[in-house]
């Protein structure tokens, strides 16, 4: 951080890697987007104010946003990052929006459960639960074929589709002002809203703040929301948390596991809520 024209900057550099890698390939993405999103992204994301690149180094000049705003989450601060949100989508939602963008991103997450299921390694998932992973296991078993069903509604999401952040969550916002601010940016695409606003809203709920049904409620103040896209999308979010909870440590990220069981166990208790499946007691077994 340092002190540019009297404002205070935000210098966000990558190490310095070979072009090719993903580092600089996620930096990159994320300058473009600051540079040709700009009309659509502002006021919630920050100001950009510059790049360069120096020895292998790529250093991208952001406005300064100031210090973590949550957690811990408040239901005051969880409504006004709700209602935020919400204007945000509304803002691009059926415009027509730069063609690079995928429009394809979400559907992505609309196969998960099968493929788990294909690949015969559902039971890795139910062995998170340990000592109940045989209880684990019969729920899932019961909970698989509507989770499947459900997922794959991420393909037939039909418009109007907006601008989507696609990694909104309490590391990548501040909120300011009543107004939520949004950066990290290497991920931009267009499609459901819904499927942004589910995963923010589960986020909260693994960090100890309002319950996701509230945080979609906060949202529907300012912007609705289709029920069947929603449902797709936290069948395909909880699908991609199953797939990686189960996984063993990533290197250089050792709470990476941690956070993604813990989103896990959200995104169960919420389907299990919204679908009318079984309590997942299993749930409490799995370690954070």
């Amino acid at each position: 951080m340092a002190l540019a024209n009297g404002k205070r900057t935000f210098f966000k550099a990558s190490y310095p890697l070979p072009q090719g890698s993903a580092v600089i390939w996620s930096m990159k993405a994320e300058e473009r987007a600051y540079r040709e999103l700009e009309p659509l992204i502002a006021p919630w994301a920050p100001k950009f104010l510059g790049s360069f690149e120096r020895d292998g180094w790529l250093v991208l000049l952001l406005e300064d946003l100031g210090p973590r705003s949550v957690p811990p989450w408040s239901a005051g601060k969880a409504r006004v990052a709700a209602r935020s949100y919400a204007r945000f989508h509304k803002r691009t939602l059926g415009r027509r929006l730069p063609r690079w963008l995928s429009r394809t991103q979400h559907a992505n997450f609309g196969g998960y459960w099968g493929l788990l299921a294909e690949r015969g390694e559902l039971h890795e998932v139910a062995a998170l639960a340990k000592r109940r992973a045989d209880e684990a296991a019969e729920w899932i078993a019961v909970a698989l074929p509507v989770l499947r069903d459900l997922e794959r509604g991420l393909a037939r999401a039909r418009r109007p589709f907006a601008l989507l952040h696609f990694d909104t969550r309490s590391d990548n916002i501040r909120i300011t002002k009543g107004r939520l601010r949004i950066f990290d940016w290497p991920y931009p695409s267009v499609g459901p809203a819904e499927f942004d606003v589910t995963a923010f809203a589960q986020s909260v709920a693994v960090e100890g703040g309002p319950s996701p049904e509230r945080v979609l409620e906060w949202y529907e103040e300012v912007l609705p929301l289709r029920a069947g896209v929603v449902d797709a999308s936290l069948a395909g979010i909880s699908g991609f948390f199953a797939d990686r909870a189960r996984r063993p440590p990533a290197a250089g990220l050792p709470r990476i596991r941690s956070f993604q069981r813990r989103q896990l166990k959200s995104c169960l208790a919420w389907a299990a809520r919204r679908f009318d499946l079984p309590e997942p007691r299993w749930l409490a077994a799995v370690a954070d």
